[in-house]
């Protein structure tokens, strides 16, 4: 009897220590590993974020807060093993303004990709980069095209979010400024922050400056890397002042329930890593 409460001791606190493992990478400790792996069907989330002004109101980190409470709450709900905050992005566009951390881009593809493979050499057989910064997106796709150049032992997805109508109607509804300018630390990505961290948030600054569209430059048909700094020389694009809390919640509700959804899928997927390594072999049996 005895020996059999022992066991029964055990198996419980055997099954409440794979029920409790930190979601946090930093967080896990290196027996916690072994089990984070198979509770996480070996899935690894990044999120990406990035240090740059955002309006004169919400915090350098936006977006890497904004990714870091994105990935803890989802994962309270579908886990996966989350690594630690990641902001080595692309942000050339902010370096005239004070905060921002802008590495070359040779530097930024090298780090992502040495990222990967040890997050990888740790037991990861899937990526999932969750992204929050609006100028990394196009270095993302642009290194993931360049994940075929070579043989990886891993599949990376990236999180691009989804929407449907109901939501879409509701946040027309909810919306209070023009929607086409509301793009850098205006209303809804103000209200997000004001949500997740509304201690960082100084909202009596939100007025201090401009996130109005300057139009200073205009060549139909062409695209210049000046850009950006042409229209939105404040680095801030749209009225933070108009954000709610209300309407934060909303909008991270269904970005968290939306990527729960997709985490799940990647979890289950088993099609990406047979197609990509059909895809090596092929390239390795090219000329034989």
């Amino acid at each position: 009897m005895k020996a059999f409460l022992f066991f029964a001791l055990f198996f419980l606190s055997g099954y409440t220590f794979a029920q409790e493992v930190p979601a946090r990478w930093d967080e896990l400790t290196a027996t916690d590993f072994p089990v984070a792996l198979n509770k996480s069907s070996q899935t690894c989330i990044l999120p990406f974020g990035i240090l740059e002004k955002h309006g004169p109101h919400s915090p350098l980190g936006t977006d890497l807060i904004h990714v870091r409470e994105w990935a803890a709450r989802a994962t309270k709900q579908e886990y996966a093993v989350v690594f630690p905050d990641y902001f080595y992005g692309q942000i050339n566009e902010a370096r005239q303004q004070p905060g921002t951390f802008a590495l070359p881009s040779r530097i930024i593809y090298d780090l992502l990709e040495a990222t990967c493979d040890e997050i990888a050499r740790n037991g990861f057989k899937k990526i999932v980069i969750l992204n929050g910064h609006g100028g990394n997106p196009e270095f993302i796709r642009f290194f993931m095209q360049s994940f075929l150049n070579k043989r990886h032992n891993y599949a990376i997805y990236f999180y691009t979010g989804e929407s449907d109508q109901d939501y879409t109607r509701e946040y027309q509804k909810m919306h209070k400024s023009d929607i086409k300018t509301d793009q850098h630390a205006g209303e809804s990505e103000t209200s997000v922050l004001m949500y997740y961290r509304p201690e960082l948030m100084r909202m009596d600054r939100t007025g201090q400056q401009s996130g109005a569209d300057q139009k200073r430059l205009n060549i139909p048909g062409l695209y210049t890397p000046i850009w950006w700094y042409a229209s939105y020389p404040n680095h801030y694009a749209g009225e933070g002042a108009k954000a709610t809390t209300e309407f934060g919640k909303f909008i991270t509700d269904h970005e968290i329930a939306s990527f729960i959804k997709a985490l799940k899928e990647v979890k289950t997927d088993t099609a990406t890593l047979k197609l990509q390594n059909e895809f090596y072999d092929r390239v390795d049996n090219l000329n034989k």
